[in-house]
């Protein structure tokens, strides 16, 4: 299932051409939680950098741009609060927090 944000993401692309990447948005592999990279958000901006710059037409290069520089600057396409919420309560985000050591553990609201 898409998460809210790689669909947002997803159209996004999409109205500016880049059917590839607007498929891998809606597999989640941008996703600040659900994709298998460690950095996405970090992968998301080389990609659209990399379609900015193979890009021959000018108007399409700077609405890619406008997507890079929406997602650097504003964090528009980053994980909302909820599906935060929903990682951490999952199995995988349960699984992260294990690893924390129990000082951090109280900070985050467990072992309490």
């Amino acid at each position: 299932m898409t998460a809210r944000t790689s669909e947002k993401l997803a159209q996004v692309l999409e109205n500016v051409g880049l059917a590839a990447m607007a498929e891998k948005a809606r597999a989640d592999y941008y996703h600040d939680y659900l994709s298998p990279l460690a950095t996405p958000e970090m992968q998301l901006e080389e990609d659209l950098r990399n379609a900015r710059d193979n890009c021959p037409d000018a108007d399409r290069r700077q609405a890619i741009e406008m997507i890079r520089l929406r997602h650097i600057h504003e964090g528009e396409f980053d994980a909302s609060k909820e599906e935060s919420d929903d990682w951490a309560k999952s199995p995988e985000g349960q699984a992260a927090f294990s690893m924390l050591s129990p000082g951090a553990r109280k900070l985050i609201g467990g072992d309490e």
